[in-house]
């Protein structure tokens, strides 16, 4: 029980990782299982070879420079709202260990997709405001701030991952918080 529940942490701070930058996590954990510092469920073993490790690393390097690229940013924004949610939903299920695979997907979808989607949205949202107020001047530093978060996420996830899982789960309440705040003004305007 302690181990799914370890597992549960580290897809979450896994995913939303991928939330901030896709291929970071996926690399973070292919250099982990390839070290001997992660066990993959299996079925997911294809992560921890060097195949994998050489696509992520080369995938990170890419989506990374890409975001430094005006107009691009935002053009990538809206492919990886759906490929962040994947690739979360993808990453949780390689961390949960040996479990039914109904709970195991559902789970997956749920908490990694979900958590992945919530923060690439919330990224996607913050780098359209930079784009209208700074005419785009303002999205390498927001580009630098959410590679560091991916990888410092990453990082901590695979080190530390009941507190990863924590820390997510404080940001993401901090989030939804922020969104509702933000509709209630909305709605209060329109009235």
């Amino acid at each position: 029980m302690i181990d799914f529940a370890i597992g549960i942490c580290l897809g979450i701070a896994l995913s939303a990782a991928c939330g901030f930058r896709i291929f970071i996590p996926p690399l973070a954990m292919s250099i982990a299982a390839l070290t001997g510092n992660l066990t993959l469920t299996s079925g997911f073993e294809w992560i921890g070879s060097y195949p994998a490790l050489i696509a992520f690393a080369i995938a990170t390097l890419v989506e990374v420079a890409a975001y430094y690229l005006p107009v691009v940013d935002n053009f990538l924004d809206t492919l990886e709202i759906p490929t962040a949610i994947a690739f979360g939903t993808v990453i949780t299920a390689a961390s949960l260990g040996e479990v039914d695979p109904l709970l195991r997907w559902s789970l997956a979808a749920i908490a990694g997709g979900g958590t992945a989607g919530a923060i690439e949205s919330f990224t996607s949202v913050t780098r359209l405001a930079s784009t209208t107020t700074t005419g785009g001047l303002g999205n390498g530093i927001l580009a630098t701030l959410e590679a560091l978060s991916a990888i410092t996420l990453s990082l901590l996830a695979l080190l530390l991952p009941v507190f990863a899982g924590v820390v997510v789960l404080f940001v993401l309440s901090l989030v939804f918080r922020r969104v509702r705040k933000l509709r209630r003004k909305q709605q209060m305007r329109r009235f």
